[in-house]
C-alpha cells in the first residue's frame, strides 16, 4: 500500500481529532484557556473563529478521504469516509461528548460499565478508526479487520484512563493544559471511580488485552506494541 494513501486518511483523521479538540476548549463544553501550552483558539482569536474552524476542519476531513488520490476505488473510499463519519458522529465521538457532559449532573450514579461505554464513544471511537483504516486501506480480510478493531477498542479505553490519571495527578507544565479539571466539574472517571492504582492496574490489562490481539500479525504489528507502551508513560 503506497505510504502517501495512508497519510491522507491519517490527516482527515487529525482533522477531526483537531475539530474536536477546538471545540471541546469553547466555553459551552470544558472550556479550556490552554491546549498544548498555547492560547485555546477560541481564546487566541474568538469563540465564532473557533467553531467556524472547526466546522471547516471536519468538513474538509471528508473531502481528504473522497479524493480519488487516498485511493483509486471508490468502494475503499466510501468505506473510509462512511467509518470516519460513524467514528466522529451520533454514534461515536459527538454522541460521547453529549453523554459526558450530561454525566456532569449525575457522576455518583454512574458505574464502571457507563464510563466504559461513554469514553468507547467519545474517546475510543476515533482510535479504533485509526487502527482499522489501515485495513480497509490494505483490503484486509475480515480476521485482521476485527483483530485491528479489538486492538483499538482496548487501547483506546487505556488511553482515556490514562488522560484521567494525568487529569488527576499531572502538572499543567507536562500536560500543556489545565488539570484538575474534572474533579472539578463534577465528572465521573475511571480514576474516581477505581482510585489512581485501580485505575492504572485497569489500564495495564486492557494494553495487555490489546497486545495479544496482534499476535495475528507477528512482528508487522511491532509499531502497535510500542504504542501501548507509550500509552501509560506519556505524561501530555
Amino acid at each position: 500500500m503506497p505510504e502517501d494513501r495512508a497519510m491522507r486518511v491519517a490527516a482527515a483523521l487529525e482533522m477531526v481529532h483537531g475539530y474536536s479538540l477546538v471545540h471541546d476548549d469553547l466555553p459551552a463544553m470544558d472550556d479550556s484557556e490552554l491546549r498544548r501550552g498555547r492560547a485555546t483558539v477560541h481564546r487566541a482569536f474568538d469563540d465564532a473563529t473557533a467553531v467556524l474552524a472547526g466546522d471547516a476542519l471536519l468538513t474538509e476531513a471528508f473531502g481528504v478521504l473522497a479524493d480519488p488520490a487516498t485511493h483509486p476505488d471508490a468502494e475503499v473510499r466510501i468505506k473510509l469516509v462512511k467509518g470516519l463519519s460513524e467514528a466522529a458522529g451520533l454514534h461515536g465521538m459527538a454522541g460521547g461528548q453529549a453523554l459526558d457532559l450530561a454525566a456532569e449532573s449525575q457522576a455518583g450514579d454512574l458505574m464502571l460499565k457507563d464510563i466504559i461505554a461513554l469514553q468507547g464513544r467519545k474517546t475510543g471511537a476515533l482510535i479504533v478508526y485509526a487502527c482499522t483504516a489501515g485495513a480497509e486501506l490494505g483490503q484486509a480480510g475480515d480476521e485482521a479487520y476485527r483483530a485491528l478493531a479489538a486492538f483499538g477498542d482496548r487501547l483506546g479505553l487505556a488511553f482515556q484512563i490514562a488522560d484521567d490519571l494525568l487529569d488527576h495527578s499531572g502538572s499543567e507544565a507536562e500536560t500543556g493544559k489545565p488539570v484538575g479539571r474534572d474533579a472539578d466539574r463534577g465528572k465521573a472517571t475511571f480514576v474516581d471511580l477505581l482510585g489512581p492504582a485501580g485505575a492504572e492496574e485497569k489500564a495495564s490489562d486492557l494494553l495487555a488485552e490489546a497486545r495479544e490481539y496482534l499476535d495475528l500479525f507477528g512482528p508487522k504489528a511491532d509499531f502497535l506494541r510500542a504504542v501501548t507502551v507509550f500509552v501509560l508513560e506519556r505524561k501530555a
